[in-house]
């Protein structure tokens, strides 16, 4: 393989692993650090819930759901970068 395909490949793969450790992290924080703190955060109140309550049976689904989102259209853009795209 030549110089510049194996650039791009060890450019693509340094920025899909930090894309990737990324969102674990976020995924950590709405799926477990929230919720620890779910006693501290019924103090707080969110359209008439507490905040635990909301991010326990909603927030948490919610965040994870954009997350996927925003996720897809990341990693898109970084193999439209590094010249690994699927074709549309």
């Amino acid at each position: 393989m030549n110089d510049q395909v194996m650039e791009n490949r060890e450019e693509h793969w340094r920025r899909t692993r930090n894309l990737m450790i990324i969102n674990l992290i976020i995924w950590f924080f709405f799926a477990f650090v929230v919720h620890w703190f779910a006693r501290d955060l019924n103090e707080i109140s969110f359209i008439g819930f507490p905040v635990g309550y909301y991010m326990a049976s909603q927030g948490s689904l919610f965040a994870f759901v954009i997350q996927l989102f925003v996720f897809v259209r990341q990693q898109d853009q970084i193999d439209r970068d590094c010249g690994v795209a699927e074709e549309d």
